[in-house]
């Protein structure tokens, strides 16, 4: 990690940087597997599966025996700690649920909110180096709550046509049914556009490479929404001398190991802190099996080190990381400071990796710095908000002369005339 001693902040942003993430030179080539998608369903999907994931095979839908076999593989230890998981992001999502909004606005207007669930949404789990099966809970939990009638799975297969046991294990618990062998630029088409046997969803959620995220951009132009933007993984750690260097290294590796272009940033006040934690760093990543992974990451990655806490704040909010952690004595204080994160994490004894797990937030967080203008995932994410209004003869008598009055300032006759003709229908 490079480092970098009170640097003025007309060199904040250059420092900022994330690792290159343009993804415009992939979009003409998703664009047309997207587009060979659209036009031959099934049999494209599956061209593309044998292509890039080295399966042909028309069963693109896990079967109930394959999902029985899968739940016998896996140990009752992560069964268990599965169902913690759940439970826990279940109870933190059921406290998102919103009351309907009822407001008498003046007498006789009456306005009512709602939220109403998204029918059908689509979730892609990626199935890679690192399969997620977390991401299976993170994303059908709140769809589940939520009331989405239709929920549909998508990840890769291996050349065999097999899905990673736990996968389909967590699924299984969560009662999901439509759950296919399809990954990649492919997948996201197929719920974008639907095929012959994967239905067309109305918003696609979840995580990818490159590739996946170009297509859902692309996808989200004209067909169905998406969960937000998303591009590499990243954490930034503020840190005091109270900080744990141990502690620091561990999580600045764990999101290290998440792949080559992640980017990880530790700020701190505390000059004595820096070696420490290096040395850590070290002497921890000689023993992960994804250490060739992390020391890539880490070449895109920075220790800043600044004058106060003030500065500390300030820059953080400039640069809004996905995952914020804060180990510093005062760090509920500073904690109220910050206002742009995906999700933040307090004290020396609060790993990154709960939020990515157990603790019961959600893991599907804004990068590139969309933490400025997007929410993670949570309960809203899955739902609409639709507004009623009901007007009595009463209150058309109060409200009608102010819309007649801003409708003529507008020239738009025929809304005065709309509200005109049922005052006259009273007199």
């Amino acid at each position: 990690m490079q480092v970098f001693e009170y640097p003025p902040k007309q060199d904040w942003k250059e420092l900022l940087k994330r690792p290159e993430n343009d993804l415009s030179n992939l979009f003409d080539t998703v664009r047309d597997i997207l587009n060979d998608i659209k036009n031959k369903g099934d049999s494209a999907a599956k061209a593309y599966s044998a292509k890039f994931d080295g399966y042909a095979s028309d069963q693109l839908m896990v079967s109930t025996k394959e999902t029985d076999e899968a739940c016998l593989q896996v140990s009752s230890q992560l069964k268990e700690a599965i169902g913690v998981a759940k439970r826990n992001i279940e109870e933190f999502h059921k406290a998102q649920l919103s009351p309907e909004i009822r407001v008498e606005t003046m007498p006789g207007v009456l306005c009512r909110q709602k939220s109403v669930a998204i029918e059908k949404v689509g979730l892609y789990i990626p199935g890679g180096t690192a399969p997620l099966f977390s991401t299976v809970l993170m994303l059908a939990v709140p769809a589940l709550i939520a009331g989405c009638k239709e929920i549909v799975l998508c990840t890769p297969p291996n050349k065999e046509g097999k899905i990673n046991p736990v996968i389909l294990y967590t699924a299984s618990l969560l009662g999901l049914k439509k759950i296919f062998k399809l990954g990649g630029v492919q997948a996201i088409g197929a719920m974008a556009y639907g095929t012959e046997r994967i239905p067309k969803v109305h918003k696609i959620f979840g995580p990818g490479n490159s590739y996946v995220t170009a297509a859902k951009q692309l996808v989200s132009l004209k067909e169905v929404a998406i969960d937000m933007p998303a591009g590499p993984s990243e954490v930034q750690v503020l840190a005091d001398e109270s900080a744990n260097p141990a502690f620091v290294a561990s999580d600045l590796l764990s999101q290290a190991e998440h792949g080559t272009d992640s980017q990880v940033i530790l700020v701190t006040d505390s000059e004595m802190l820096i070696p420490r934690v290096q040395n850590e760093i070290n002497k921890q990543l000689a023993l992960l099996t994804r250490k060739e992974i992390a020391r890539k990451a880490l070449e895109n990655s920075r220790i800043i080190l600044l004058k106060n806490t003030d500065e500390m704040i300030e820059i953080t909010n400039a640069y809004a990381p996905e995952h914020l952690i804060i180990s510093m004595r005062d760090h509920d204080e500073i904690a109220d400071s910050i206002v742009n994160a995906g999700s933040v994490f307090l004290g020396n004894y609060t790993p990154e990796s709960a939020g990515d797990y157990a603790s019961g937030t959600n893991h599907t967080l804004p990068t590139h710095g969309y933490a400025k203008a997007y929410s993670g995932v949570n309960l809203d994410s899955y739902m609409k908000k639709i507004s009623y209004q009901k007007i009595t003869a009463d209150g058309i008598k109060n409200i009608g002369p102010i819309i007649e009055e801003m409708a003529a300032a507008e020239q738009l006759e025929a809304h005065k005339n709309a509200v005109t003709i049922r005052l006259e229908s009273l007199k």
